[in-house]
């Protein structure tokens, strides 16, 4: 028997400034904040998920003071997260991203009819807001 994953519990992205980042996930996106440690990551609840911001540098090495044997990691470059939205929010993301400064890159539907609105977060990482039926199974 193999065991199935249930899903995603968290997802991480890298950034360079904590207040910005909060100012977006938080203030713009209204995720609560879930912890935060200046100078090395803000955490944000989604649902059922947390989204991880770190600063990569501050991640890349184990930290003496933490009693948590959490490895190293960070990355370089954009990364991507994915929120998933229904028509009616997707429609009010389209309206309010732009009126909160947030410059909309893509709007636009998939061969399945799904559709998907991409922004960047302010340390440049591509956002997406998509309908769940963009991966449903079978389409």
């Amino acid at each position: 028997m193999t065991a199935r994953l249930n899903g995603i519990l968290e997802a991480a992205v890298y950034v360079d400034d904590l207040d910005a980042t909060e100012r977006f996930y938080s203030g713009v996106l209204g995720l609560p904040v879930v912890v935060r440690k200046d100078g090395r990551h803000a955490f944000f609840r989604a649902g059922d998920s947390i989204v991880l911001t770190f600063i990569a540098e501050a991640t890349r090495e184990v930290d003496p003071t933490s009693p948590l044997p959490v490895p190293p990691h960070g990355a370089t470059g954009p990364g991507h997260l994915c929120f998933a939205a229904d028509a009616a929010q997707l429609d009010h993301w389209a309206k309010t991203l732009p009126e909160a400064g947030v410059p909309i890159e893509a709007d636009f539907h998939w061969p399945n009819g799904a559709r998907s609105i991409y922004v960047r977060d302010p340390a440049g990482n591509s956002i997406e807001f998509a309908e769940p039926k963009l991966w449903a199974e079978g389409d």
